[in-house]
C-alpha cells in the first residue's frame, strides 16, 4: 500500500461504516445498538474497533461533548472501489469480465439492475469509440 492510499476496512469495520453512511455522525452506543440487531457485539468491542478505525483514519471523532461522536472519513463509493480492486486483483487475477460474470451469475439480478449494467456497458463502449 502506498503512503497516499487509505487502509481498506475489515468486514467488522465495514459494518460500522455502513451505520455511519446511513445514519450520519453517531455515538458508539448508537452504532453498537444497531450492530446488535444483526449480531451480538459487546460495547467495548465496538469502541475498540472504532478507536482502531480512528487510527487508520477511516473515521473522525468529535470530542466537544461528553459523548464522542464518530463520522465516516471515507465515502461509501471510495470504500467500495477499494474492496472491488482488491477482489479483482486477488480473486480474479485482474479480470473484470470474470468478476462481472461471477457477480451476475451468482446473484438474482433484477430487470432494473440488468438494464443499469447494459446502460453502463453502452456508455463504456461509446467512450472507447470516441
Amino acid at each position: 500500500m502506498n503512503k497516499h492510499s487509505k487502509p481498506q476496512p475489515t468486514e467488522s469495520e465495514l459494518g460500522i461504516l455502513k451505520v455511519l453512511w446511513q445514519d450520519g455522525p453517531s455515538s458508539v452506543r448508537h452504532i453498537n445498538d444497531l450492530l446488535n440487531k444483526e449480531r451480538e457485539t459487546g460495547y467495548t468491542t465496538t469502541l475498540k474497533l472504532m478507536q482502531i478505525m480512528l487510527e487508520k483514519k477511516l473515521v473522525t471523532r468529535n470530542e466537544e461533548k461528553r459523548t464522542h461522536i464518530y463520522a465516516a472519513n471515507v465515502s461509501q463509493e471510495s470504500a467500495q472501489k477499494g474492496i472491488i480492486a482488491k477482489i479483482l486483483n486477488t480473486a480474479f487475477s485482474g479480470s473484470a469480465k470474470n468478476l462481472v460474470l461471477q457477480a451476475l451469475g451468482n446473484h438474482d439480478a433484477s430487470l432494473e439492475e440488468l438494464n443499469e449494467v447494459k446502460a453502463l456497458i453502452t456508455k463504456l463502449e461509446n467512450e472507447k469509440k470516441s
